[in-house]
């Protein structure tokens, strides 16, 4: 059966890597160093088997961190944007160069499908770091003017000084890249946490980074959030806290910002409406969202998640969405046919398995496919459609963030936008019509920071990504100019004359 064999080729799988060496020191102030603190362990969500102990940071080596940071900061602002150009060019080099590596790493500690990593993944982490390699080059402020007779003013953008930064688990190295590359870019000094679940790509990465940059530049601690990033969030001597994780997490952030005023740039998560119409290309659609809804086992914030569909099209599309998630291939990361892996560990499967029984035991919901953990080693759920949802139930107004979608009908546009909109988060959502007027009315009022049409998760790193003032996804904009200068503060010199 589909799930029969997930135990074997998991285990399979898991034997091609047991000899894989597991990069599992810290980078503070130029050095590669053990942790103080507890080991904690580091899973293989497709197996359920440790991978290795990576022993958390101490208090003192936090402090230690962020003291090399503070003490490097004023040299590295001063460096000129094509030397650091250079630096950032030579990462993204590297991560070409090992790629085959960082992919067996990120796919062992994640459960993502090897291939995914390799070929999706990766040449997108890459370019980030080239992307800002050339921005930092071509940023400015605005040209000088003699505002008041007799002086020249003129704006100028420099670094916020010393970044603490949190990195989720859903992606790793790739969201290491939109924290660091803009931050490095822009003249920033850095503090970077990588979850406790997923270091061990930005393990590996350090020990070339030791290598590239100035000691205290770059420094990269290991812990828990409540602990390390605590320790991290709460020193005086870090100007700016970025976060990306849960809108708790990002709570936390706020708070530890308030008490010497920091500043802070947050994404905390989606739950993105999708919003088809009668006159859409159904099987484009289906064909979307199939990979929209559930790539990196639906753990993404911009997952396609919650589906609103206009009566017309409504049977068509759920029957042909559960056919479609019903084929997807599921097995252990290794295999090349693989399209969907495990979730990230066995609490966050039975958080959504929680989430998805209570919706079952709703009387108008139609669990259409799936709805259950498959049993074996790993962390494995089922690829599930739920339809009939109604906006008022738990498992709409969620993020689920896991392999399941829900589906909802509507009569009209009007219906369709309030549905839509009716949401906690703001981050992003996306329209499917042929009609070109309804693309610019609904993405004119979709409260969401990307909207797309006729498409879905398809990012660059040329146009910033982030929320809105809508809901609690967060503010500030990950990728694109508008992420490096989220870095830097906006200062006025006036010269008299």
């Amino acid at each position: 059966s589909t799930w029969g064999y997930l135990s074997l080729l998991s285990l399979l799988s898991f034997s091609l890597f047991m000899d894989f060496h597991y990069s599992h020191k810290m980078l503070i102030a130029g050095e590669l160093v053990n942790g103080e603190g507890a080991p904690i362990a580091v899973m293989n969500p497709a197996t359920g088997e440790k991978l290795l102990d990576v022993n958390e940071a101490s208090p003192a080596q936090v402090q230690a961190a962020v003291q090399a940071a503070h003490n490097a900061a004023d040299a590295w602002a001063q460096t000129t944007p094509k030397d650091r150009a250079t630096l950032l060019l030579k990462v993204a080099d590297f991560i070409d160069a090992d790629a085959a590596n960082l992919a067996r790493v990120e796919s062992d500690n994640c459960g993502k499908p090897y291939l995914a990593v390799l070929n999706d993944e990766l040449p997108a982490t890459a370019d980030v770091f080239r992307y800002f390699a050339g921005a930092c080059r071509c940023m400015s402020a605005t040209a000088a003017d003699e505002f008041l007779a007799g002086h020249t003013s003129y704006l100028r953008r420099d670094p916020v000084g010393v970044v603490g930064q949190i990195v989720p688990w859903n992606y790793p190295l790739m969201l290491l890249s939109w924290r660091l590359a803009p931050a490095l870019a822009a003249g920033c000094t850095v503090v970077l946490k990588p979850s406790e679940l997923t270091p061990l790509t930005a393990l590996r990465l350090a020990v070339k980074l030791a290598q590239l940059f100035p000691a205290g530049v770059v420094n990269i601690v290991h812990g828990f959030g409540a602990s390390v990033g605590a320790e991290l969030t709460g020193n005086a001597l870090v100007r700016m806290i970025c976060v990306t994780g849960s809108i708790g997490t990002g709570m936390h952030a706020i708070r530890a910002a308030a008490t010497d005023v920091k500043r802070t740039h947050l994404e905390l998560g989606g739950n993105a409406p999708v919003v088809a119409f009668d006159d859409c290309d159904v099987e484009s659609f289906v064909a979307g969202i199939r990979a929209f809804a559930f790539y990196n086992a639906g753990q993404d914030c911009t997952a396609a998640a919650r589906l609103y569909v206009q009566r017309g099209i409504y049977d068509d599309v759920c029957a042909k969405l559960a056919g479609a998630a019903a084929s997807l291939k599921v097995g252990p990361p290794g295999d090349a046919a693989t399209e969907l892996g495990p979730m990230i560990s066995s609490a966050h499967r039975d958080r959504v398995a929680a989430l998805v029984a209570r919706a079952k035991a709703q009387p108008h919901i139609r669990v259409l496919t799936g709805g259950a953990p498959i049993d074996g080693p790993g962390f494995f759920f089922q690829p599930t459609v739920v339809a009939d949802a109604r906006n008022t139930d738990e498992i709409v107004r969620s993020e689920i963030f896991g392999p399941c979608l829900t589906i909802t009908p509507f009569d009209d546009e009007a219906e369709a936008l309030a549905l839509a909109n009716d949401s906690d988060h703001g981050l992003a959502s996306s329209v499917w019509t042929r009609d070109s007027g309804r693309v610019m009315r609904m993405s004119s009022k979709l409260a969401y920071g990307c909207v797309w049409a006729n498409c879905h998760f398809m990012l660059v790193s040329e146009i910033g990504h982030g929320g809105t003032a809508h809901g609690q996804s967060g503010y500030g904009k990950d990728l694109g100019m508008q992420a490096m200068e989220d870095y830097t503060c906006v200062r006025h010199i006036m010269i008299k004359h």
